[in-house]
């Protein structure tokens, strides 16, 4: 007897839906695809310093009901359409949830919050999502994470972010040579900046890798590189890096590496201490240092919902409260409101 020496930690192998079939089931209509290209044009300007206007990415932490993420987008819409002048609103659209350990890994891996990670579903699901908020007529963003996901969902995104885990991943640099859209790189979890000006160094280049086809098949990738990447500075196990001397160092360290110094600064994650309550802060400060003219400080990113803090994934969902985060703590409704058009009156 051959002694079995594949897949001995394997439970199962099922194919997925092909990306062509998802995209066939629920196709991108032409008022979609004109916001899609028609808001990347628009970051990309002002990434590039062609517009004054200035970037905000906010949005639930992650998605984790599609129902509540509409009702945040129908909100949103309506802020972004008053601030437009000033303001690019970009809403989070997440789906992806990297986790230092383990933890529940977002919509897409698990929409049904329980662990039997139905992603046929969840791929469903997250397409479906992000049609419905490109029809209320705002702008997505969100981070990918696993490198298949793109195929299914890039040509409804409008910004992507590679994360803190993923920045020194050569599979994520060059997955973003290829995408469509401008990528934010953030920088590592401990916080230094080499990661990301390598990471932007090898995703504006051309790359070759292995990837899937729109048929599911497994293929060889080639891109022309990606001119639309930057840095995302999120903060790190040093502490945060969203004041002055730091940015001003981020900024010089791009230089020096030969890469666009354009940042969009993080509001949350260690740049307020995962403390909710000091997000505004530290996004009035992010807009003091635009209003006081660095003009390489061209966004800023928030984790907002319509309920403020976060609550655990409870068995029985009408227990949990509507509209509040279940990764990252959150600010309310109103206090994103308020922030927002406080900095659009400073823009203007």
């Amino acid at each position: 007897m051959t002694a079995q020496a594949t897949d001995l930690n394997v439970v199962f192998n099922v194919p997925l839906p092909a990306p062509a079939l998802l995209t066939h089931e629920q196709p991108r209509t032409n008022q979609q695809a004109s916001t899609v290209t028609e808001s990347r044009k628009r970051i990309e300007d002002i990434l590039q310093g062609k517009s004054d206007r200035f970037i905000v990415i906010v949005g639930p932490c992650s998605i984790h009901d599609p129902n509540q993420g509409i009702e945040y987008a129908e909100k949103l819409a309506g802020l972004g359409e008053e601030v437009k002048d000033r303001i690019e609103i970009v809403m989070r659209v997440y789906f992806e949830k990297p986790r230092t350990s383990v933890g529940w890994k977002g919509l897409i891996m698990d929409p049904d919050l329980d662990g039997t990670a139905n992603l046929p579903e969840g791929l469903r699901t997250a397409r479906k999502l992000l049609r419905d908020v490109l029809d209320i007529g705002l702008p997505t963003a969100t981070e990918f994470l696993d490198p298949i996901t793109p195929q299914y969902i890039a040509d409804l995104i409008c910004w992507a972010a590679i994360g803190a885990r993923t920045v020194e991943s050569q599979t994520h640099r060059q997955m973003a040579s290829g995408l469509s859209m401008p990528v934010g790189f953030k920088n590592t979890t401990y916080g230094g900046m080499t990661a990301v000006v390598n990471a932007l160094k090898a995703a504006i280049a051309p790359q070759t890798f292995f990837g899937i086809s729109p048929e599911g098949v497994a293929s060889m990738v080639s891109t022309r590189g990606n001119a639309s990447c930057h840095t995302v500075l999120r903060g790190g196990d040093g502490g945060p890096n969203f004041d002055e001397v730091s940015v001003n160092e981020a900024i010089a360290s791009l230089e020096a590496g030969g890469v666009s110094p354009a940042i969009v600064t993080d509001a949350s994650h260690a740049n307020c201490c995962k403390d909710y309550e000091k997000m505004p802060g530290v996004f009035e400060e992010i807009m003091r240092q635009r209003n006081d003219g660095n003009r390489w400080v061209v966004g800023a990113m928030l984790e907002s919902n319509i309920v403020e803090g976060n609550q655990k994934i409870l068995d029985d969902r009408s227990q949990m409260t509507w509209g509040q985060s279940v990764t990252d703590p959150c600010i309310n409704w109103a206090t994103t409101e308020r922030i927002i058009r406080e900095a659009a009156d400073t823009l203007g």
